[in-house]
């Protein structure tokens, strides 16, 4: 039986994406979610926190390119760009992650369990250098164990999917060697990359069970659930099919079929640290 982690990204976006980490964590159906404290309401949706948090691991969805619909922000695309032409400098990355980082420990009274990025980039050039600049002054110096961090190298053979290799080529295996060599504990093999291209719960089970084919005890999956579509979001209509399947039968099933289970609970030992 493998143990595989399953993290739902955007907690605090909106309320629906709240509500579907909610009810998923009281089905066993999830390991871990990741915060937007740049959210308008994320002092007021991190007080559901505490009351799950002994079953779910709870960290920082570090972001650069969501305005929540308040002040416009650069778009993937441009801040790649940027990373990878040296305009996102270590020093200026710096003030965002503690910016951040000071918001998710101010609303919950402790550090994050771990660290990830919307649409993943805290793995760009830059932004990781900051990064691990910023956990090692944070908690290292202060002997405390540092947040596992998220790698987005793909698990098995999943890098044959072309998002999943742009999105590895772009960070996620340069970052990852980084983190092995630095001893910064990380999951080992990524999953639930897709184009957000399916309609139905049914087209989303045939993704599931090619990533449960390919992870490893030990390795992590994402996915981004809401109660029902979420208007104004890019990927609001594809949450609503997410959350369908991840509380469905036929998820328990899939699970079963590929000899998987969910982790719950504390992560850190599953990924090394």
């Amino acid at each position: 039986m493998r143990t595989i982690a399953l993290c739902a990204d955007d907690y605090a976006l909106h309320p629906l994406v709240d509500e579907a980490v909610e009810q998923l964590v009281l089905q066993g159906r999830l390991s871990a979610t990741s915060c937007m404290t740049t959210a308008p309401r994320w002092a007021e949706a991190a007080r559901r926190l505490p009351a799950l948090r002994p079953r779910l691991s709870v960290g920082l969805h570090f972001n650069l390119t969501e305005g929540h619909g308040a002040q416009p922000a650069p778009g993937i695309g441009q801040v790649i760009a940027q990373a990878y032409t040296g305009r996102l400098t270590a020093s200026a990355m710096r003030t965002d992650w503690q910016r951040q980082l000071d918001a998710f420990e101010d609303a919950l009274g402790s550090a994050p369990d771990f660290i990830d990025g919307h649409q993943h980039v805290h793995q760009l050039p830059g932004v990781r250098t900051a990064l691990q600049a910023e956990l090692q002054a944070r908690y290292g110096d202060r002997g405390m164990a540092l947040p596992w961090v998220r790698s987005t190298a793909p698990a098995g053979r999943l890098w044959r999917d072309p998002k999943a290799s742009i999105i590895a080529l772009l960070g996620g295996w340069s970052s990852t060697r980084r983190l092995q060599r630095l001893g910064v504990p990380h999951n080992h093999g990524f999953g639930g990359v897709y184009g957000f291209d399916a309609p139905t719960p049914e087209a989303y089970s045939r993704h599931m069970a090619q990533w449960l084919a390919q992870l490893q005890s030990g390795s992590l999956m994402m996915c981004h659930p809401a109660t029902a579509p979420v208007e104004g979001d890019a990927i609001g209509a594809q949450r609503a099919v997410e959350y369908a399947y991840l509380r469905s039968d036929a998820f328990g099933k899939a699970l079963q079929a590929a000899h998987c289970r969910i982790a719950q609970g504390v992560l850190q030992p599953l990924f090394g640290g």
